[in-house]
């Protein structure tokens, strides 16, 4: 009896030791990387995702920004691609890396990233000072077709961008020139660093009534703006979206991205984050990985539309 004991011990210290016990993630520090300054929608809501990790887990999380100048978020995205594929490093990204990303010869392809779940539609708008002599889209073509117009953005790759341009080539105009900034924001326009900048309505906020907005980029108005059509709706283009959402690199276990998604999902709906759209005109929201991908292939395909529009 003692022998048969002692190979039933042996044989369970065996399997203990060739099968260790998956610990529950998180098992060590997460860094959520938002490849923009602080301060826009998704800082502030991925900063949310961030403190429920930590007080959930008891495992530090927390949000790093890095800014990328006129190359955009891509830099920062890199980052988070050549990390270890166990959440440790968490991408909190706009729609342009999986979509424009892949186009660029950077070293993304369209499978590098996995959609943990998309959570944010930006009230992004075009902007100009309140002494602009157009107020509309209709009004900057024609003042554009004989006077010269600076464009500011994000980056001339990036979703808004190049819905601009399109907007722009639809209605027979063009910027005479275009710069990317880091921060596009009341005193970008104050400044006269351009004459119309491509942005997001909390960066401008400060100064809504002093300024014009032209149009905003999305697939509806903005209940914050009475009067303002969408661009789509203005220059007959498509309703391209930007948003935001989390993302991992290939090859993150699903436990990973299971867990980063209830905790997204549950900070979506909290008060505090529904506050937030209800102040803003942001749409914040929980849609998961499998609609997330969906969305994604539908915004690829609109993207080659608006290309070639430009082209």
């Amino acid at each position: 009896m003692k022998r048969i004991f002692a190979a039933v011990m042996l044989c369970m210290f065996s399997l203990i030791i060739t099968n260790p016990v998956r610990a529950d993630y998180p098992t060590g520090p997460v860094q959520f990387i938002v490849p923009w300054p602080p301060g826009d929608f998704e800082d502030i809501l991925t900063r949310m995702i961030a403190k429920n990790m930590q007080d959930a887990t008891g495992v530090s999380a927390s949000v790093v920004n890095r800014p990328g100048g006129g190359d955009g978020p891509f830099p920062g995205a890199l980052e988070v691609l050549e990390a270890p594929s166990d959440g440790s490093v968490v991408g909190s990204f706009v729609i342009g890396v999986p979509v424009v990303g892949p186009k660029i010869d950077i070293g993304i392809a369209e499978d590098s990233f996995v959609p943990v779940g998309i959570f944010l539609t930006y009230p992004f708008v075009l902007a100009a000072s309140g002494d602009a002599p157009y107020s509309n889209m209709a009004e900057l073509a024609a003042h554009a077709k004989g006077n010269d117009v600076v464009l500011g953005h994000f980056g001339a790759g990036l979703t808004p961008t190049q819905a601009s341009f399109a907007a722009a080539a639809k209605m027979g105009f063009s910027f005479a020139d275009d710069s990317a900034f880091d921060m596009l924001d009341c005193n970008t326009l104050s400044s006269g660093d351009a004459d119309v900048i491509n942005t997001t309505l909390a960066l401008i906020e400060p100064c809504l009534g002093e300024i014009n907005v032209l149009a905003n980029i999305g697939s509806e108005p903005i209940g914050k703006l009475p009067g303002v059509q969408t661009l789509s709706a203005q220059a007959d283009i498509n309703d391209l979206e930007l948003w935001n959402g989390l993302f991992v690199t290939k090859g993150t276990p699903q436990e990973v991205i299971d867990k980063l998604a209830e905790i997204g999902k549950a900070t979506m709906a909290s008060d505090e984050a529904q506050q937030l759209m209800k102040e803003t005109g942001a749409r914040v929201y929980w849609q998961g990985m499998a609609e997330s991908m969906a969305r994604i292939d539908e915004d690829r395909r609109k993207a080659a539309e608006i290309a070639a529009m430009i082209n």
